[in-house]
C-alpha cells in the first residue's frame, strides 16, 4: 500500500495534538482528527487537503467502531481513563494502537490478546513518557554492552516557561493539561536511593527537594515522579542503588505547592462554599472562624513568617481576598487550579521549555567508575508549537510511521525500550532538533546531590 493511501484516525484535539496531526499531512496521510469539539479538531487539519475533522464523543461507540475500521492506525490522544476501550476496540478490529500514556495493569493484561489479534499497542510514545525511556535505554545498553553496569540512575523531565516567562511567585505556566499538572501535586513517590527504600507520602511530595544546575537556566529543584521502583526491571538495572524518577521546577514552585497542601487547598473533599469569598475558604479549611487577620492566621497555620515566598504566592493567586467566590457545594481542588489556570496560563507570545536529564553513575570490570549525563532543553516557538506539544507529539508520530512501514513487527503491548524502537525513533527526532546531548567520562561528583 502506498503511504499516501494510509489513514490515520487521532482521537482527541488537545494542548499536544497539533505537531503530530502537522507532521502526518506533511508526509501525505489521510489523517482524521475525532474530538468532542469539531472546531477544535477543524484548526488541526486547517483544511489540509488529506484532513479530515469530524465530531465524536466517547459515549458514541459505534461511531468509534466505524472510524477504526476504516483507519490502518490509531492515536488516542485522550485522557488516560479511554484509552482502554479503545484499546479493545483495536484488538476486536486488528488495528495497531500509540498512545503517549503510562501503561496501566487494564493496558497490560490485553498483551496476549494484541498478540492473538496481530497488531501492537505502543504505549509511552510521548515525552515522559516516552523519550526519557528511550534516550535512557540508549545509554543503559551501551553500559552494558562493554560489561558496566548502573550503580546509580536519576532521570529528571520538566515542562516548564522559559526563563523569561516565569514571572510569577510559582515560577510556572501551563502549557499542558492544567487540571492533570496540578492533580498531579497530589501523587505520592517512591524510589531508591543509596541502597534505601524511599517512600513519600502526599503530604511531603514538595519538602526537602533535590537540585541541579541545568545548563542555560540556572537552578532546577526536582520532586520525586511517582513510583520509580518498576524502572529498575523495565529498564534491566537490577542492583543498582538509585532508581529515582523525578519532576523538574524553577524554585519557588515546591515552597507554593507545598504551603496549598498543607492547607488542603488541593483537596478533593466537597465543601458547601454557598456565598464564601476566597477567605473565607481559606478560614474554613484552617478551622478559624473569621477572616480578621487571615494572612497572619495562615502563615502561623503553615508556621512560616507572614513575608514567605509561599505567603507572597498565595497572595498573588488571590487566595486573601474579600471577592466571591460565586461557588456552591464544590472542592478546594477545583476551585484553586481554576484560579491558577486563570492566572497562570503561558501567554501565546510567551515561551516555554522541555528540560530532561538522565544522571547515571556507571562501573565496570576495571574498576573504573564515571558519571554520565544526557540533557535535552527544548524551547516552544510562540508561533508554531510549544515545547511540550512538540516532545509528546512527535515520538508518537514518528512511531506511526514506523509501524505503517512495517519497520516496528513487535505485537503486544509494549513500551519504546526495545533498540529497533528506540533507536530510530531517536535518531528521526534529531533531525527535527529534538536531541539529547550526552557527557561520558564526568567525576563521581557530577552526581545529583
Amino acid at each position: 500500500m502506498n503511504q499516501n493511501t494510509k489513514k490515520i484516525l487521532i482521537l482527541g484535539a488537545g494542548m499536544v495534538v497539533r505537531p503530530i496531526v502537522s507532521y502526518l499531512l506533511e508526509k501525505n496521510y489521510h489523517v482524521t482528527v475525532a474530538s468532542r469539539t469539531q472546531s477544535k479538531a477543524e484548526a488541526m487539519t486547517a483544511k489540509h487537503k488529506n484532513g479530515t475533522a469530524i465530531g465524536w464523543t466517547v459515549d458514541q461507540q459505534d461511531k468509534l467502531d466505524q472510524l477504526i475500521l476504516e483507519h490502518d492506525i490509531t492515536v488516542s490522544l485522550l485522557p488516560w481513563v479511554h484509552h482502554i476501550m479503545v484499546a479493545k476496540k483495536c484488538i476486536e478490529h486488528k488495528k495497531n494502537l500509540v498512545t503517549t500514556s503510562y501503561v496501566k495493569p487494564e493496558m497490560q493484561a490485553l498483551h496476549e490478546k494484541a498478540i492473538d489479534a496481530g497488531i501492537i499497542i505502543l504505549n509511552e510514545l510521548g515525552l515522559d513518557p516516552g523519550i526519557d525511556h528511550m534516550s535512557a535505554m540508549r545509554i543503559i545498553d551501551q553500559v552494558h554492552a562493554k560489561g558496566g553496569k548502573i550503580e546509580e540512575f536519576y532521570s529528571l523531565c520538566g515542562a516548564l516557561p522559559a526563563p523569561e516567562a516565569a514571572d510569577n511567585p510559582f515560577k510556572y505556566k501551563f502549557s499542558w493539561s492544567p487540571k492533570g499538572v496540578v492533580m498531579a501535586s497530589n501523587n505520592d513517590g517512591k524510589y531508591l536511593r543509596h541502597g534505601e527504600m524511599v517512600e513519600v507520602l502526599t503530604e511531603n511530595l514538595f519538602k526537602n527537594p533535590l537540585s541541579v544546575t541545568f545548563p542555560e537556566v540556572g537552578k532546577l529543584e526536582i520532586y520525586p515522579n511517582r513510583d520509580s521502583i518498576p524502572y529498575i526491571d523495565i529498564y534491566g538495572i537490577k542492583g543498582t542503588q538509585t532508581m529515582m524518577r523525578g519532576t523538574f521546577r524553577h524554585p519557588g514552585w515546591c515552597e507554593s505547592i507545598d504551603a496549598m497542601k498543607t492547607l488542603k487547598l488541593l483537596t478533593t473533599d466537597t465543601y458547601d462554599f454557598t456565598g464564601k469569598s476566597y477567605e473565607d475558604m481559606l478560614c474554613m479549611l484552617i478551622g478559624e472562624t473569621n477572616s480578621v487577620n487571615i494572612k497572619e492566621k495562615t502563615a502561623a497555620f503553615l508556621g512560616i513568617p507572614a513575608d514567605a515566598h509561599a505567603m507572597k504566592a498565595l497572595q498573588w493567586l488571590g487566595l486573601f481576598d474579600n471577592k466571591p467566590m460565586n461557588r456552591q457545594k464544590d472542592t478546594p481542588f477545583e476551585i484553586t487550579s481554576d484560579l491558577m489556570i486563570e492566572k497562570m496560563e503561558l501567554g501565546c507570545e510567551e515561551r516555554d521549555m522541555v528540560a530532561m536529564q538522565h544522571v547515571f553513575l556507571a562501573s565496570y570490570p576495571n574498576g573504573k567508575k564515571e558519571v554520565i549525563k544526557s540533557s535535552m532543553l527544548d524551547f516552544g516557538t510562540p508561533a508554531t508549537h510549544t515545547a511540550v506539544a512538540r516532545t509528546v507529539a512527535l515520538p508518537a508520530a514518528v512511531g506511526v510511521e514506523m509501524i505503517l512501514s512495517g519497520d516496528i513487527k513487535e505485537k503486544g503491548v509494549h513500551i519504546p525500550v526495545i533498540p529497533g524502537i528506540y533507536n530510530p525513533i531517536l535518531d528521526k527526532l534529531e533531525e527535527m532538533d529534538i536531541k539529547m546531548v550526552e557527557e561520558f567520562g564526568l567525576p563521581e561528583s557530577d552526581i545529583v546531590r
